[in-house]
């Protein structure tokens, strides 16, 4: 959607005539809404340094200016467009407009830097990146663009900058994107000029901007067929039994969505190791093939990261993919229908509200059926890990009825993790008081499970497993505070249990699940839920525990740097009752998911040794049955 479009020569009238801001801002009400004042402050300033870059015969004044067009399957916004031609080839020159002043680099983290925004300094994504990420958007998502082989030339304008020969924005780390998105700060006016130029000497009136904005939305071949390469032959994603069946399901209804545009809802209901991602994964690339504008989406960044990187495998670089990796937070302002498929995996984890400050949106299940003309939602009902955990198939269901949507429900049953032992996620309910089952005494003992009463001997058994193939890890509840300093360096150990001690993983990466040398950090829920390893190592900390009748567990044992129980104790004060019982609810489940993340085998340390001798006892039955 283009919010202000011009020529060249009206442009710059606007911007002499000191009217540019409010022409700009009168289009933005009119399509989109109203501005925060910093938003109209940058405008009034980068409008005044787009307007030196531009004042130049070399640039026809008949070039198509757009500013603030919004980007398909996205809310993001491209700050400045000029169209024209070279040599008889449509060209659009794309350009990202920072008001920065200084930045840092950010090892370990692809494409990220650190700079001052919102009031502080945040890690955000590197100028040549965010503007190379768009046009990857455009180019493969705009029907235009692709069948009249229209050039795309992105670069990044930060005009309050002023670049050194050691430059962070200039390190070897970012040269992937600074090749391909030139970086110009203050003083490089000319050099822009020259940049822009050489891709757009005739102007075209506009007319480029009128077939971008009129493009059909639809994924690039180029795209499908880079996903469906990745995919193929990826063993990890092959889907069998009741997988496929509830693929073919999700296919099926999105298909009809696509071709009648009635709304419709899946739940696909499915507990730990059952496939639910899989089955996302290929639906992902599945839909994407067949034509439609399809999303994987979930709370944490974990699971979206480690997936993608488990995609793209070795020999695919195309990162712009990872643009089809969203949160959940990601569609307060989408239209409705906007998608043609939106693909919810760990939908237990969708939040009431979104931002950073849960203050954005009305509901994010609500958002994303309305945003979806097919919303798949993947749910275990007994992986509520924290108080903002929402998710829920009542809260679908509702949402779905208020739509009009035709919902569908299947279940996925088989186990696929733990070594196929249904058995042992029945006794983990059972011996974790989550729910009685059958499996009190017991579970098939193809799976290795064991006590251990040393924490070195748990991390040496783990880091042992580890050898085989990087896929074993340690993971514990989070009964021990994230210490600032360390966050970064995992020499800062933030565990400590007598002589053990160890860091939790560190802050500076979203792929901890697959990096080489994270087994020397200990995982927690949020960066291991919703992934599987080989063998885990828990460590149980002191918030659940066993009385000599039953399990305990005790919120106030819990880091006062979880946010999983933020707000407990106010509502404690407000109804004692229904906070115990939230509380125990999520601590359950917190250790259920992270003692069944192992493929093979789990192996678990208890700080309170009556529930180490508790788990040993009920061992001591299965040996004895």
């Amino acid at each position: 959607m283009l919010v202000y479009e011009s020529t060249k020569e009206e442009f710059m009238n606007s911007v002499e005539n000191d009217s540019i801001t409010e022409d700009i801002y009168s289009c933005y009400k009119k399509k989109i809404g109203g501005s925060s004042k910093s938003q109209i402050r940058s405008w009034t300033n980068s409008m005044e340094y787009m307007y030196k870059v531009l004042n130049d015969d070399k640039i026809p004044n008949n070039s198509g200016i757009a500013i603030e067009f919004t980007i398909p399957t996205t809310a993001k916004r491209i700050d400045f467009i000029i169209t024209g031609s070279n040599d008889n080839h449509d060209s659009v020159v794309i350009i990202e407009l920072k008001q920065w002043d200084a930045a840092k680099k950010v090892e370990g983290k692809d494409g990220i830097v650190k700079t001052y925004v919102g009031g502080g300094e945040r890690e955000v994504t590197h100028p040549s990146y965010q503007v190379w990420s768009y046009a990857a958007l455009l180019e493969n998502f705009n029907q235009s663009i692709q069948e009249d082989l229209i050039s795309l030339h992105p670069c990044a304008y930060l005009h309050n900058y002023k670049f050194n020969d050691t430059d962070p924005l200039m390190d070897d780390i970012y040269s992937e994107y600074t090749d391909e998105a030139p970086l110009y700060g203050k003083g490089d006016v000319i050099k822009l000029r020259n940049f822009i130029s050489k891709y757009i000497s005739k102007g075209d009136n506009k007319d480029i901007l009128y077939k971008i904005n009129n493009g059909k939305i639809r994924p690039s071949k180029k795209l499908q067929d880079t996903l469906y390469d990745m995919l193929k032959g990826n063993d990890f994603f092959v889907m069998i039994d009741e997988q496929k069946v509830a693929f073919e399901l999700a296919r099926d209804m999105a298909r009809k969505s696509y071709c009648d545009d009635k709304k419709r809802v899946l739940i696909v209901e499915g507990g730990p190791g059952t496939g639910k991602s899989v089955v996302a994964i290929n639906l992902l690339v599945n839909l994407i093939y067949d034509d439609m504008i399809s999303l994987y989406v979930t709370k944490n960044s974990a699971p979206r990261n480690v997936f993608f990187e488990k995609l793209k495998g070795k020999d695919f670089t195309q990162k712009y993919i990872k643009e089809l990796f969203k949160s959940s937070g990601s569609f307060v302002e989408a239209k409705s229908n906007e998608f043609d498929a939106l693909i919810v995996d760990e939908a237990h984890r969708l939040n009431l509200k979104s931002g950073l400050f849960k203050n954005k949106g009305e509901n994010q299940v609500k958002e994303i059926i309305n945003a979806a003309k097919c919303a798949i939602f993947f749910i275990d009902k007994h992986q509520k890990v924290t108080l903002s955990d929402y998710g829920s198939i009542d809260a679908i269901e509702k949402f779905a009825n208020e739509f009009n949507a035709e919902l569908e429900h299947i279940k996925l049953k088989s186990q696929f993790r733990c070594n196929g032992s249904d058995g042992y996620l029945s006794w983990l309910d059972n011996i974790l008081e989550i729910e009685q089952t059958a499996n009190y005494d017991g579970f098939d003992f193809e799976y290795d499970f064991r006590v251990i009463d040393n924490p070195n001997e748990l991390k040496n058994l783990v880091f042992e497993k580890n050898k085989e193939n990087n896929n074993s890890r340690l993971l514990a509840g989070y009964c021990w505070n994230w210490k600032r300093d360390g966050k970064a360096d995992s020499s800062v150990h933030d565990i400590e249990i007598g002589d053990f001690s160890m860091s939790w993983n560190l802050n500076n990466t979203d792929t901890w699940a697959i990096d080489e040398n994270s087994v020397n950090e200990v995982g927690c829920i949020h960066t291991s839920q919703g992934l599987e390893f080989d063998y885990v190592g828990v460590i149980l900390g002191k918030d659940i525990g066993y009385d000599g009748e039953s399990i305990v567990t005790d919120f106030e044992k819990r880091a006062t740097t979880d946010q999983s129980l933020r707000g407990i104790k106010k509502l404690y004060k407000q109804n004692s009752e229904i906070a115990i019982e939230l509380a125990d609810e999520i601590i359950k489940n917190t250790y259920k998911t992270l003692m069944t993340r192992g493929m093979k085998g789990c192996y678990i340390y208890c700080e309170d040794k009556k529930l180490a001798e508790y788990f040993k006892s009920s061992l001591k039955r299965i040996h004895n049955k």
